[in-house]
């Protein structure tokens, strides 16, 4: 995906983690840019930017002799590769940590609508805590460690939510997402039900991950024009505009509103995504 992103930026969903930003004024997944110089891959990019802006760390020592870091450890090296005064892979080296790329479940590529002026191809990701043995955030005997802000530089607040949860704030008009949060929120919620996920749907989302879901690129494309409430409707590959069979529903409605801050966001996809996902409406170029 690297060379086909647009702006030379991508973001990255890591985990069921909320963040404000002060200049967005809504709640959005971990992520940040691409950087060449540090990461050797997106999934290493996700695992920095996410260490940046929560002081979560993807990561796990060497060997078991290596003890983990303290909070106030991590919150200086965290503060040292934000503002760029240390490399995120020479920190890990230093301390003999190895990044968990492995915990990384591919989950979707979205690219911004070409009307948006700046425009991104993104790639996101999600992970279960203790399937990835980090540091800073497992349970168990190893250290525990909720998100934090960073002071103010590009998040203001963070922390865990539910999906379900996350949706019914955003009904409540309390926060407010784009269509591509919305969706993959809605995605998770359907599975992991309950306050506490289960293996089993673990697995499910891991099959999600490695089945053609995982692997889809979405390129939201208006139809039409917006109706006399102000609600418009994107499509992504697959509804029957896009590719899909005749009846088939992959778009959502949405209302924007002062200041094109989304209010509603309704999603309407009427087939499975484990099982129905028609792979010919995925094969079409993409034009970026």
């Amino acid at each position: 995906m690297a060379d086909r992103e647009l702006n030379k930026l991508a973001r990255y969903l890591l985990h069921i983690q909320m963040f404000d930003f002060k200049t967005l004024h809504h709640k959005v997944f971990p992520g940040g840019n691409f950087d060449n110089k540090q990461d050797p891959s997106l999934a290493m990019t996700a695992i920095r930017e996410t260490f940046e802006e929560s002081g979560l760390l993807l990561a796990s020592p060497a060997s078991s002799s290596i003890p983990f870091l303290t909070d106030a450890e991590l919150d200086g090296a965290r503060h040292k590769i934000h503002s760029q005064k240390l490399d995120f892979q020479t920190f890990l080296s230093e301390r003999n940590f190895s990044p968990d790329i492995s915990s990384l479940l591919p989950f979707t590529q979205w690219i911004t609508p070409v009307n948006v002026l700046r425009r991104f191809h993104t790639q996101f990701f999600v992970t279960f805590l203790p399937a990835a043995p980090s540091s800073g955030f497992t349970s168990g005997s190893k250290q525990d460690r909720v998100p934090k802000h960073d002071g103010g530089q590009e998040v203001i607040s963070a922390r865990f939510v539910h999906p379900e949860d996350a949706l019914n704030e955003f009904r409540e008009r309390k926060i407010t997402f784009m269509p591509p949060q919305a969706y993959l929120l809605q995605t998770l919620s359907e599975i992991l039900q309950g306050r506490v996920n289960t293996a089993a749907q673990r697995e499910r989302v891991e099959v999600l991950s490695r089945g053609l879901f995982g692997r889809m690129v979405l390129n939201p494309l208006r139809l039409g024009s917006p109706d006399a409430e102000g609600k418009s409707i994107l499509t992504y590959e697959g509804d029957e505009t896009r590719g899909g069979s005749k009846g088939r529903l992959h778009r959502v409605i949405i209302k924007a509103g002062k200041g094109g801050i989304t209010s509603e966001i309704t999603l309407e996809r009427n087939f499975d995504v484990f099982t129905e996902i028609e792979p010919q409406a995925f094969n079409l170029p993409t034009k970026l």
